[in-house]
């Protein structure tokens, strides 16, 4: 009886985490439809915030801007962050502990201060270079605090690699670089696709340090969406939010379903 009441209370408390977690989701994908522009009342289905959102420039560019500046910072992050999470791996000692808290630093750190080092540094850059605030800043930013996401994504997959792997690819006859090309990077694989995912996130959402780093004329959606806040969020954007989930929902099953069929495949 005892372990029946368990079972039922861990189902209830499940069930309530996640009614609490997509509650606020699915109320704003059924106020995307409503036809006022106040989300206190329902007055009837419509389609017309997707229309106006397809024909909203402003938030149209903020949207070219999120998904570019993402879609750059995470690729290059990445990039920087398999080398650094490599070498950080072939460290020793003392000097891979120093390494790895100093990556630890700009995880842990809170990302006013982040934004606010940043911005400082950019006015240094400005005096000196003559760099001037906007896409680039704000890129070179977004690069900034997503490697550190990328090493600690990394890292763990080159922790599960046996030992010797690299040495026996070397003792076959394979160069340092094909070894690293053929061998060690398609065992990390996974690690390097969840750090960009990662990466890719948290340039999306990141409004602290985009604030702090970008100039006139170029915003994203956590900006323009804070300088609505003030006005009152319009509803193109419950529209835009249920397409960028959707599509991210879509992408889900898609990867679920793929990785259903290889193992499969494996099994049989």
């Amino acid at each position: 009886m005892l372990k029946k009441f368990k079972n039922i209370s861990s189902k209830l408390y499940l069930i309530l985490i996640f009614i609490f977690l997509y509650a606020p989701i699915a109320v704003l994908i059924v106020f995307s439809f409503n036809d006022s522009k106040s989300m206190a009342t329902w007055n009837g289905f419509t389609l017309k915030w997707y229309y106006q959102l397809f024909n909203n420039t402003r938030i149209l560019r903020a949207l070219y801007y999120t998904i570019g500046i993402a879609v750059a910072s995470s690729i290059i992050a990445t990039i920087i962050g398999t080398i650094s999470a490599i070498g950080i791996h072939k460290s020793k000692g003392f000097k891979k502990k120093i390494l790895l808290n100093i990556n630890y630093i700009p995880v842990l750190n809170p990302d006013i201060v982040t934004g606010i080092s940043l911005m400082c540094l950019f006015i240094v850059f400005r005096s000196i270079f003559d760099v001037q605030f906007g896409l680039v800043t704000m890129l070179l930013a977004h690069i900034t605090f997503n490697i550190p996401y990328v090493i600690l994504s990394v890292l763990p997959k080159l922790k599960q690699l046996p030992q010797n792997l690299e040495e026996a690819a070397l003792d076959l006859g394979a160069s340092p670089s094909y070894a690293l090309r053929k061998v060690i990077l398609p065992q990390i694989k996974p690690g390097i696709i969840s750090g960009f995912l990662i990466a890719f996130t948290m340039s999306v959402d990141d409004f602290v340090i985009s604030f702090f780093t970008t100039g006139s004329g170029v915003t994203n959606l956590s900006i323009e969406i804070y300088s609505m806040a003030k006005r009152g969020i319009k509803p193109e954007i419950n529209a835009l939010s249920t397409l960028m989930f959707a599509v991210v929902l879509i992408l889900l099953l898609f990867m679920n379903r793929k990785d259903t069929i290889i193992g499969g495949e494996a099994i049989e």
